[in-house]
């Protein structure tokens, strides 16, 4: 007896293409904080082409075969970059997701918390310090906190000496060698006019009752959504306005008064200014971007 099969022949099985092959658990979660910010972004009312840069950048996540924590192991910075429909921003929050488990950004509009988080999980800094950094130097991102471990801000922090802060720049080298964006220029910040204008677009709106609000869980035991939040863009730039809800602004009464702007555009990692109204000197009473103060004033 023949032992030939009696049905027809097995085709050949086709090789899986790349958009058969199921994303690394890296990949699936790093997508998963994209799309859920991109949802965000829409409920709040962000450009829509905003929001859609997050769903391709979540789309080319879900479609690469291999994890980007080896792609960044690899290439660092620049190959995550040149990842389709990343860039340098993107790939920014996706160094920071794979080197502390968190995104500042995505917290930050969810109202859940801020940078404070992302440094508590540097070796040497616990939640206590992590919040006092954040209050006392209004840092945003790990690599500014790894200038200010080097350029002296870190030392006028309480708790933090000399042993301390030499494990702070030992931990952050680690974490961030290969992972660290392009230096930044003087030219990565909008002009303060800008800035102003965008300050007075989000006071307005806001007295008019036109934003939508979260409810920041930082200073806030009844959970309510009081911090309006404005999206807007000026140009190249894309600009999220906040009220601070920081613990130096609720102490001094100004969770009113302060706003933090972040902003970025394509090409260029976000950027954090604080808008306030002066309390003494020749511009008393007059808006003015802390840090820039010499830049232009607004009434």
């Amino acid at each position: 007896m023949s032992d030939a099969p009696t049905g027809p022949p097995t085709a050949p099985q086709p090789a899986p293409s790349l958009t058969d092959v199921a994303p690394s658990p890296t990949n699936r979660w790093i997508a998963t904080q994209l799309r859920q910010a991109a949802a965000v972004l829409q409920a709040q009312g962000a450009n829509p082409f905003r929001i859609n840069a997050y769903r391709r950048a979540a789309e080319t996540l879900e479609r690469q075969p291999l994890d980007v924590r080896a792609i960044a192991a690899q290439g660092g910075f620049a190959a995550l970059d040149a990842l389709p429909g990343i860039g340098p921003s993107l790939a920014g929050a996706i160094v920071e997701m794979l080197t502390t488990g968190h995104w500042t950004f995505l917290e930050r509009l969810k109202g859940v918390s801020g940078a404070d988080t992302v440094f508590a999980a540097v070796p040497g800094i616990g939640p206590h310090l992590a919040q006092r950094v954040h209050d006392t130097l209004h840092l945003n991102s790990l690599e500014a906190l790894e200038a200010a471990a080097h350029d002296g801000r870190l030392e006028t922090v309480p708790g933090f000496g000399p042993r301390r802060i030499a494990m702070v720049r030992n931990a952050l080298a680690a974490l961030l060698t290969r992972l660290r964006p392009p230096a930044a220029t003087a030219t990565d910040e909008p002009p303060v006019e800008m800035l102003l204008d965008i300050d007075r677009e989000y006071r307005a709106r806001t007295e008019r009752g036109e934003l939508p609000r979260i409810a920041p869980r930082r200073f806030n035991e009844a959970g309510a959504a009081w911090l309006p939040v404005l999206h807007t863009e000026r140009g190249p730039w894309h600009a999220t306005a906040l009220f601070s809800n920081s613990a130096r602004a609720h102490q001094l009464g100004r969770t009113a008064d302060w706003v933090v702007i972040y902003f970025h555009r394509d090409g260029v990692a976000e950027g954090r200014r604080t808008v306030v109204t002066e309390g003494t000197g020749p511009d008393r009473g007059r808006r003015v971007v802390r840090g820039r103060e010499s830049g232009s004033c607004a009434t």
